[in-house]
C-alpha cells in the first residue's frame, strides 16, 4: 500500500486555489469534495453555485460547515482523494457558532488528528490571511491569529504545500 499524502494549497482570495485543487484531483477516479461554505446570504449562495458548476459529476459532495473530522473519518479507502474547501471558511463557521465565547475548538484538534495518518489522499484549500491589513477589531485579529496557527499546523503535516499567486502554483514544500 502506498503512503497517502496531504496537500495544502494556500494563497489570497481569488488566487486560483480551488481551481488548482480540482486540477490536482482530476487524475483520481473516486473523488469526494467536502464543502465548508454555507449560503447565509444571496451573494454567498451565488459563489457556492459557481463552485459547484466547476466540479464535474465524478465528485461526491459533502456539505459540512463544522465537523470536517467526522466527515473525513466516515470516508473509506474506496475513496481515492478528498478535497476540503476551505479551512478559513470552516474556521469562520466555528467562530460564529461559538459567538466568541471560547477560542478553544475541539473540532480543530479532531481534524488535525485525522490528517496525521490519512487513509486517502487529501487536498486542503485555505486562505493565507496574514498578507493584508491587520484587522481593526478583536474578532478579526482573533480570526487571523487562529487561521495562521491552523495553516501552520496543517502545513506541518502536509507532504506538499503550494502557494497560489494569480493562478500560478508555487511549490513551497
Amino acid at each position: 500500500m502506498t503512503m497517502k499524502k496531504t496537500i495544502l494549497i494556500t494563497g489570497g482570495c481569488r488566487s486560483g486555489k480551488s481551481n488548482y485543487a480540482l486540477e490536482l484531483a482530476s487524475r483520481y477516479k473516486k473523488k469526494v469534495f467536502i464543502a465548508t461554505a454555507e449560503a447565509l446570504d444571496d451573494e454567498m449562495g451565488k459563489r457556492i453555485m459557481k463552485h459547484r458548476e466547476k466540479r464535474d459529476q465524478s465528485f461526491v459532495t459533502i456539505e459540512e460547515p463544522l465537523y470536517i473530522a467526522k466527515s473525513l473519518s466516515a470516508l473509506t479507502e474506496e475513496t481515492d482523494v478528498v478535497i476540503i474547501d476551505c479551512l478559513t471558511l470552516w474556521l469562520g463557521n466555528l467562530m460564529h457558532q461559538r459567538e466568541l465565547q471560547s477560542l478553544e475548538f475541539p473540532e480543530i484538534t479532531s481534524f488535525l488528528e485525522v490528517i496525521k495518518c490519512p487513509i486517502l489522499d487529501i487536498i486542503i484549500v485555505t486562505n493565507e490571511v496574514g498578507l493584508g491589513v491587520i484587522p481593526d477589531n478583536l474578532i478579526g485579529r482573533h480570526f487571523c491569529d487562529l487561521a495562521g496557527e491552523l495553516n501552520q499546523k496543517v502545513a506541518n503535516f502536509a507532504q506538499k504545500v503550494f502557494f497560489m499567486v494569480s493562478g500560478i502554483p508555487m511549490e513551497l514544500k
